[in-house]
């Protein structure tokens, strides 16, 4: 009797999860993304279905091994690679702007990882291949744009230092951003894959071979993953990563976006996962332009099972530390949260830096997962100081960001909504109030979202309805790499606030 086919959805890991990477463990698999400007940094997740992943914690959890203090948005930590060698986990990746190429190691993925150990050359997108004969070879990306290429050499893996001179082992194909390479040995053959094109309408996995690690390379012509030639509402795909099961089946897991209205999305780059096919020329396929990435997904098996993860609830901050999901915008500034100062409340005590700078921002927030949603919260406040704020945002980054809060104006309290677009603020609307506890509420549809405020948490005050577009990553003047957070925030703006901000619960649902 022929077993059903097993259905599944993508991505995988829907909101901002970009640039995965993965490895295996026995029965275990681990998956890496980018995380950027956010800390803690490098958010990992567990699972054995590789279908339904469980996040278990951050590899970069303190500022010995990341300091986003001064990052902006987009900077930070670039794309990791994830690899598990003979008992031990590696995690390479590139802080920008900052210490560059690093790796660091676990025995256990949870944690604690070590700090940093520093590594000699390369752009972004450091790999980690560990060879049979003990070598062990670090993959990066050098160069830019159209210049960009894959650049290779041998290191001592207990001290990072270069064990040869790095050689260029990869052009691709020539499109511009050759990056995010891999390089594995299959079957007794070295294949290397990378992206191409720019993580946008062109973005393409494209794939050589060699019997040399160094090559010389044949590429195959055409990419192994693309939706660049569709119309698919799903597009971007690339920055790909294989992994084999313990059954022989090869998997994919990879970025990709889907688009509102073809254009642009809010929740940034996702996972998506795929099975991959070994064609009779031995080159492996995942889906050039064949549309066989999508929503629903049916495969003949999976190599095992895990729990659902719950994506939508409430933190009620009943814990001594926050949940995995929930990051702050850089390192937090000492003393400017508790879990303990009032029991059962997240407090918030606001910093010079407001929403808008770049700096330590009093602000905790957690990924937007889903076009329709809606975050909530209950805040306690009581400012004394004219331009102390705290509240909910909806934020892309400092030149993009809406918020509904309470603000200390003219020496009396108003529910505010205000509008951050392409770095210019304006204020939506102002109510005045004497109450300290007030209920704030985001809603997201597909092309907008709503500001509201609650006194007693039945009936809602809608006080400003803005357009979706100006928070996607695609509206952004630049680098846009990161997608929409919905968090709690407190600002004293110019110095630090005399009083925090007590929030008692954060609900997502959706």
């Amino acid at each position: 009797m022929t077993p059903s086919p097993i259905t599944y959805t993508n991505p995988i890991l829907p909101g901002f999860y970009p640039d995965p990477s993965i490895t295996r463990a026995g029965d275990d698999f681990y998956l890496v993304c980018s995380s950027f400007e956010y800390f803690p940094g490098v958010p990992i997740f567990h699972s054995q279905d590789l279908i339904h992943w469980t996040q278990i914690g951050h590899v970069l959890d303190r500022v010995s091994q990341l300091d986003t203090r001064k990052s902006k948005s987009s900077g930070g930590i670039f794309a990791p690679t994830i690899r598990y060698h003979e008992g031990t986990f590696y995690m390479i990746t590139t802080e920008i702007h900052g210490k560059g190429n690093f790796y660091v190691t676990a025995t256990d993925p949870a944690g604690p990882w070590s700090d940093p150990i520093i590594i000699p050359y390369g752009g972004i997108d450091p790999s980690l291949m560990f060879d049979e004969d003990g070598k062990v070879y670090v993959t990066t990306q050098q160069g830019a744009d159209y210049d960009s290429h894959a650049i290779q050499y041998e290191i001592d893996i207990a001290t990072g230092a270069a064990l040869s001179e790095p050689v260029v082992i990869w052009t691709g194909d020539g499109g511009p951003w050759t990056e995010g390479p891999h390089l594995y040995k299959i079957n007794g053959m070295y294949y290397i894959m990378s992206a191409s094109g720019g993580t946008a309408k062109e973005h393409r996995e494209i794939i050589g071979r060699s019997s040399s690690p160094y090559g010389p390379f044949e590429r195959l012509e055409q990419p192994i993953l693309t939706h660049r030639g569709t119309d698919s509402p799903i597009q971007y795909l690339g920055h790909a990563d294989l992994i084999e099961d313990r059954n022989g089946d090869w998997w994919a897991v990879f970025l990709g976006v889907r688009l509102v209205d073809s254009k642009y999305t809010m929740l940034g780059r996702e996972t998506f996962l795929a099975p991959v096919t070994w064609n009779e020329d031995g080159w492996p396929m995942i889906d050039n332009n064949e549309d066989i990435v999508g929503v629903d997904m049916k495969v003949p098996r999976v190599p095992g099972q895990s729990p659902k993860p719950a994506l939508s609830g409430r933190y009620d901050f009943e814990d001594d530390v926050l949940p995995f999901a929930m990051t702050f915008l850089r390192n937090p500034a000492e003393a400017s949260w508790s879990l303990n100062e009032r029991p059962g409340w997240l407090s918030l005590r606001g910093q010079s830096k407001g929403l808008s700078d770049i700096g330590q921002v009093a602000f905790i927030g957690r990924r937007q997962q889903h076009t329709s949603a809606e975050w909530s919260t209950l805040l306690d406040f009581n400012p004394t100081v004219d331009g102390e704020e705290a509240g909910l945002c909806a934020r892309l980054d400092e030149h993009a960001h809406y918020e509904v809060g309470l603000v200390q104006k003219d020496g009396h309290r108003v529910i505010a909504a205000q509008l951050t677009i392409d770095g210019i603020t304006r204020v939506e609307a102002e109510v005045p109030i004497t109450a300290e506890r007030i209920y704030l509420k985001i809603q997201a549809e597909l092309t907008e979202y709503t500001l509201l405020f609650s006194l007693d948490g039945q009936e809602w005050n809608k006080l400003s309805t803005a357009a979706a577009y100006p928070l996607s990553p695609q509206a952004v003047k630049g680098n846009g790499f990161t997608g929409v957070l919905i968090g709690l925030y407190a600002t004293g703006h110019g110095k630090v606030a005399e009083v925090p901000a007590h929030f008692d619960w954060f609900d997502y649902r959706s």
